[in-house]
């Protein structure tokens, strides 16, 4: 049985409950500082000379092309934190699929407040859009082989939150937050175990369960050598087993090893996914797949905001 959610962050959490326990916290501050990052110290040159302060506007957000649309609440926050008086209504909701000429979002207000926010509120949109388009792509290429796709820690510095979100809004699922809530024993933690495999991650995952306790414990191994040597560890001692860069005849020889031994670990597949590959890696029968590329790659949806 595949029970990846009970290991995730957020997993019994509906896209509400994520956005307000995961990116709500963080997102007064973030959005000062996109924001700073146009104002400056002298505020909008262009719109403080030509516009004046009592020209009243509407505009509407439009999607430009095909995607998942992310970010409409983050939009509107965006909209109230820079200038209070603009009034938004949003016209679709994050994890919708949305077409070229497709309206997601009605705003009205002072011209000049809505042309200061313009790129900023743009440029999230369409980057969190992105984000959960691509994801979306990876989660239907492999529909009804049980294979969940994760995501990584290679996402945009000062966006993990939002992007991650993103994730969940095109159907994917998460893999830890940060170095804090659970343990991946990488390739260079064992190169610091040395000989002493067996004894150290049995102890060291023994130890922090009991003082730290972590979201789960996963150890990565990239080859099946190294696979044998996790399945002859006490059952319990790490919770998922990442396969890294393993072609697809080791994968299904792990998986079928794991089944053998009736062992309860998961199987996550890693490294270089693409879509061209993600299918034939599901088919394996692995639990989980962790796709990069879904944040590290993933081009923007494009929308633009018209004015009358």
């Amino acid at each position: 049985m595949n029970d990846s959610t009970r290991l995730e962050p957020y997993g019994s959490c509906n896209l509400e409950e994520i956005y307000q326990r995961l990116v709500v916290p963080t997102l007064d501050p973030a959005i000062d500082r996109w924001l700073a990052e146009d104002f400056g110290d002298a505020g909008d040159l262009t719109t403080s000379a030509f516009i004046p302060p009592d020209v009243e506007a509407r505009g509407e957000i439009r999607s430009r092309s095909h995607g998942v649309i992310c970010g409409l609440p983050i939009v509107r926050r965006i909209a109230s934190r820079a200038a209070g008086t603009l009034e938004t209504e949003q016209l679709a909701v994050d994890g919708d699929r949305v077409e070229p000429g497709m309206r997601v979002m009605e705003m009205r207000g002072p011209l000049a407040s809505m042309l200061e926010v313009e790129r900023t509120l743009l440029n999230l949109l369409g980057r969190a859009s992105g984000v959960a388009t691509a994801t979306s792509r990876f989660v239907d290429a492999v529909a009804g082989t049980g294979a969940m796709i994760v995501d990584t820690r290679k996402t945009t510095p000062g966006l993990r939150a939002v992007e991650k979100y993103a994730v969940r809004c095109g159907g994917g699922r998460l893999h830890r937050i940060g170095l804090h809530d659970a343990v991946l024993i990488k390739d260079n933690h064992l190169a610091g175990i040395g000989s002493r495999f067996s004894e150290a991650v049995e102890s060291g995952a023994n130890a922090c369960r009991e003082q730290m306790r972590p979201r789960f414990i996963e150890i990565e191994v990239d080859n099946l050598d190294q696979f044998e040597m996790v399945l002859d560890l006490p059952s319990g001692t790490v919770d998922i087993v990442l396969l890294d860069n393993m072609d697809l005849s080791s994968i299904r020889t792990a998986v079928e090893r794991r089944n053998l031994r009736r062992r309860a670990m998961l199987l996550e597949a890693s490294g270089g996914i693409s879509m061209e590959s993600v299918r034939a890696i599901a088919e394996t029968g692995v639990d989980r797949i962790a796709v990069g590329a879904i944040t590290h790659s993933a081009p923007q949806v494009d929308f633009g905001l018209d004015m009358d």
